[in-house]
């Protein structure tokens, strides 16, 4: 059967898709922005005829209407890392948190760790071959629709069409809903003078031709600002948006300087405005992956002078980054962070950086800490750490002793937690700064 033909005998209504899922199923949906919203409605509609279907995903950033209380007999959602929008329902005991690097999540589909029933999703219209792309959501949603026994997927013309290692036939494909959804539009993230500094700051760690892992939001962005004179930079990262987008229009970024994927852009999804998904569709010089390649710290240590940026909720005096947890509550997730901090430890002239503002709650709490809160889960170990930046400096803490960590750390706090931190140093290590 021609693919035309395979196409129009399964195209059919969201309402009517969605009564291919049971009571007791496993539900995997598209990341971030490639989630497929008019599905899930169509899905929390039809809560009547379920009863404990699992919903599991990373970040949603859509309305995850699933996780309200009115609606906890039809479903539960296994959080891959929490989100706004899901995040009191883990706190709540409506959901719950099963902890994995990005890197490892399509392990737990394709070796069935966690069996895929049905996987919802959102893909480009397909070609002439009859591939459609997944788009703005390739990471964990590629590998979760090639092992489920159903497949249901949003076909969209607002979905761009990235290459790489993006693509599924229309023949594996149970359901199609053609519709005018699009990915989810993300807001540009206000730039605050914090930010700025820290940005300015990190800006001192890249050189010329790095290889950059960047992720979303005001932080990165600021970062990205202060990059205007640099030479062949190059990108090999789990997300971007569009402050990269802005790079390689002036020019800054080119990767020709890239030794593996030289002249590519490499990542797994994207979260930014239509200004982005513009600028991803059909272009060549972006390749999309599955996270278990992009993310795998033996591949992104192939790339020379790999810079990691990430950041974090709490560090303490030896290096521990506490970055998705606040004590025993459950705030994001491990996502990539120590992923590619372990490939930029391995890459030949790499670095990682963790990047946050010194302090938290309005300026009441300090992030630099002699030891971390009761119950904070350590994401990154002080064995992998290297540089810690905030808006007072940089601390290097490779091949730093205890002490030494200690004291470059203090460096790098809040002027109004200084002393207090200095007198927790004398009480730990019996010594003055």
């Amino acid at each position: 059967m021609k693919w035309q033909d395979l196409y129009k005998k399964r195209s059919t209504t969201a309402e009517e898709a969605v009564k291919h899922i049971r009571s007791g199923n496993r539900v995997v949906v598209g990341h971030a922005t490639g989630s497929p919203e008019l599905l899930l409605k169509a899905m929390v509609d039809n809560r009547d005829a379920y009863e404990n279907v699992e919903i599991v995903h990373m970040v949603s950033m859509g309305q995850s209407e699933y996780c309200l209380p009115e609606n906890c007999s039809s479903f539960v959602h296994n959080s891959l890392f929490a989100g706004g929008t899901t995040r009191k329902a883990i706190h709540d005991g409506r959901a719950v948190y099963t902890p994995s690097h990005f890197s490892q999540i399509p392990r737990l589909f394709t070796e069935k760790i966690l069996p895929v029933d049905v996987v919802l999703c959102m893909v480009s219209p397909p070609d002439e071959h009859g591939y459609c792309s997944f788009g703005v959501s390739v990471d964990y949603t590629k590998p979760a629709a090639e092992s489920a026994r159903v497949v249901i997927a949003e076909v969209t013309p607002n979905m761009p069409r990235t290459l790489g290692d993006s693509f599924i036939h229309v023949s594996r494909i149970d359901h199609i809903v053609e519709c005018n959804s699009g990915p989810i539009i993300m807001k540009p993230p206000a730039i605050g003078e914090l930010d700025e500094k820290i940005g300015s700051h990190c800006a001192e760690l890249i050189r010329d031709g790095d290889c950059l892992q960047l992720g979303i939001g005001a932080m990165p962005d600021s970062i990205l600002g202060f990059l205007k004179h640099k030479k062949d930079l190059g990108i090999h990262t789990e997300m971007f948006s569009d402050g990269v987008v802005d790079l390689v229009e002036a020019g800054v970024i080119t990767c020709a300087k890239k030794n593996f994927h030289p002249g590519k852009m490499v990542a797994t999804f994207f979260m930014g405005t239509e200004k982005l998904y513009k600028f991803v569709h059909n272009n060549p010089m972006v390749q999309m992956f599955t996270v278990d390649y992009t993310n795998n710290p033996a591949i992104i240590a192939q790339n020379d002078n790999m810079v990691s940026v990430n950041s974090s909720l709490q560090v303490d005096f030896a290096g521990q980054a506490a970055s998705e947890s606040i004590g025993y509550k459950q705030f994001s997730g491990s996502g990539g962070q120590a992923d590619f901090i372990r490939g930029a430890s391995w890459s030949r002239g790499g670095r990682s950086i963790l990047a946050f503002h010194s302090t938290a709650a309005g300026g009441r709490i300090s992030r630099i800490v002699p030891h971390l809160d009761e119950g904070s889960i350590v994401t990154t170990t002080r064995t992998d750490i290297h540089y810690i930046v905030t808006e007072y400096g940089i601390a290097d803490l490779r091949g730093k002793s205890m002490p030494q960590r200690a004291q470059a750390l203090i460096a790098i706090a809040h002027p109004d937690f200084r002393d207090e931190l200095r007198a927790e140093f004398r009480r730990i290590y019996n010594r003055d700064l």
